[in-house]
Order: C-alpha cells, then structure tokens, then sequence
C-alpha cells in the first residue's frame, strides 16, 4: 500500500526511515514524487497545500503528524468523505506543561521586571505575590490543557478553566459556552490559550475579550495564532491594561522581521516550540492507525469535521 509523507516543518526523509522500520511492507512516498496519485491510499501531512489531498482519488486514510489539524481544515477542497486523524504524543504533552508552567512562574515570580532591574543596576525590592492570589485561566481543556492544571494546581493557584463542553477536572472551576466566557475571563489574572482552532475560536483573544481581563492580566498562547487578533493585543499592551504575552504562535510564521512582536518590551516571541512530535515515539500510532484502516477496524483519535477537532 503507498503511503504519502508531506511536511516542511519537520525532516520527512526522518519520518520515512521510521515508518520503514516499522512497517516495510508500506510503500512510502515523499512529496513531490507521489508516483501514479491512484496509488495513494494514505496520506500523513503538516499543513498540505490546498488540492493535494484531493488529488488521490483511492485516498482512505489522512493522518496528521500532530495534534492540530486547523491547517488540513482549512483546505476548502478536503475529501472531508475520508477518516481524519491526528496524534496524542505523552512527550509532546510534557513539553506543553513545562512550557506553560515556565511562562506562569516568570509572570508570577516577576522575573522581567527583575532583569530590567538589573539592566538598570537598580536594587529595588519587589513584593511578591501568593500563588492562592493568582487566578491562572485556561482556555481549552482537552489533553495539554487538563496536564497544565494539574501541574499548576500544585503550585496553590486558583485554577479555572473555560471550553466548549463542561469538564470536571479536579481543582478546577470550570465554565463552558458562550454563555459562561465573560465570567470566566473577569477572573483570569493570567489567560492561557490551548484551544484547538476552528471557526469558533478564530479571533477569540480579541479587544472585546481582552477588556474583560482584570487590569494587569497577563496572556500565554500556545494554541494558534488565529486566536489573538495582533492589532487588538497590541492595543492592549500599548494601553498597559495587559502586564505582557508570551507567544509561541503567530498568524504568519515565521515572524515577518519588520513585526512589533519582536521589540516589544511586554511581549515574549517563541518560534512554535512549545512542543513538537519526535518521529521515533509517534511513527508507531500513527502506523497502527493505517493498519487499523487496511484492516477494518475503527480508527483510533479520529477527527470530528463538524467540532474540528
């Protein structure tokens, strides 16, 4: 059976040796050189240009390297009659938690406004903060997002957390729906972004949302950049109603040289790498997704078209 490999964001010749290793009966093909596209029966993609998919008609399977699948979304052309799936990396989820963790203690242990301190040579004691006064806000409450509260909660914050459906989640007050956002923002002394991106959350971090932060909130986005409008956080920033934002994730990327991300004093630029796959610990689930297909079982992670995750 051939398999399609596209991706620029990672070394699809890695993937390939991996994908060999493990199933070299599989005929694995690296875009461009598809060979005749009636062969393609699976395809394992990072943002795909738009029409490839379409372009094998006997496609059975798309599985996506990651976690999010807004990029294959995205495509108006997608053969949305083909099972989509995606990866649940325990690493990767690891590497969300340290990321998200290391930006909330930067925040709440004021380590910016110490190193201008010492940029300044100025001795000037900072009083701190209990972590119980915190309100730490998380916006997505699957997989990484339930992983970072738990991980946080052990610190003494507040934890509360806002998704599309209810989540019990131990220590954590938890708001869903439309109806129950601006309660949950009105609390969030630090908002963490860690939802999947589809056409209801495209735009969620905007001025309207941002108004509702209690002055001197401060915003991480780990998700998409499509989350945050860039004008109307900037606003913000530049009106000192928000602390800062650490961002990993950006409408374009790489960052246009010319951005004011870049030099703004309250604003972190990380280059997406909060967490990314490894190929030798995701190339197995991702196998036995397509074994599953050529045998007829179900599918495991499997996409919803109409949630978008």
């Amino acid at each position: 059976m051939a398999v399609l490999i596209y991706t620029k964001a990672h070394d699809p010749a890695e993937w390939a040796d991996e994908f060999r290793k493990l199933a070299p009966d599989l005929d694995i093909r690296l875009h461009p050189n598809t060979g005749n596209p009636n062969e393609i029966e699976a395809a394992v993609v990072a943002k795909p240009p738009h029409g490839l998919l379409k372009s094998f008609p006997n496609l059975k399977l798309i599985h996506a390297f990651g976690a999010g699948v807004d990029a294959i979304l995205a495509d108006p052309t997608l053969p949305r009659h083909v099972p989509l799936t995606r990866v649940i990396d325990d690493r990767l989820t690891v590497a969300m938690t340290e990321y998200v963790l290391l930006h909330v203690l930067r925040f709440h242990r004021q380590v910016d406004a110490m190193a201008a301190n010492q940029r300044n040579k100025s001795w000037k004691w900072l009083p701190p903060v209990d972590a119980a006064e915190r309100v730490i806000g998380i916006m997505g409450m699957g997989t990484l997002g339930v992983a970072a509260a738990q991980k946080l909660s052990q610190f003494g914050f507040q934890l509360v957390s806002w998704s599309r459906s209810l989540k019990a989640v131990d220590g954590v007050t938890s708001f869903h729906g439309e109806e129950h956002l601006d309660s949950f923002l009105r609390l969030c002394n630090v908002l963490i972004c860690l939802l999947p991106l589809t056409p209801q959350t495209r735009g969620i971090i905007s001025r309207r949302t941002l108004s509702l932060l209690p002055r001197g909130a401060y915003i991480i986005n780990a998700a998409r950049g499509g989350h945050v409008v860039e004008a109307d956080l900037l606003h913000a920033l530049d009106s000192e109603w928000l602390s800062g934002a650490t961002l990993d994730v950006f409408d374009e990327e790489p960052l246009r040289d010319n951005h004011p991300f870049w030099t703004h004093p309250k604003v972190t630029v990380t280059p997406h790498n909060a967490a990314d796959s490894i190929a030798a610990q995701v190339a197995p689930q991702i196998v036995d997704n397509i074994r599953r297909m050529q045998q007829g079982q179900p599918l495991l992670r499997q996409v919803d078209y109409s949630r978008g995750y």
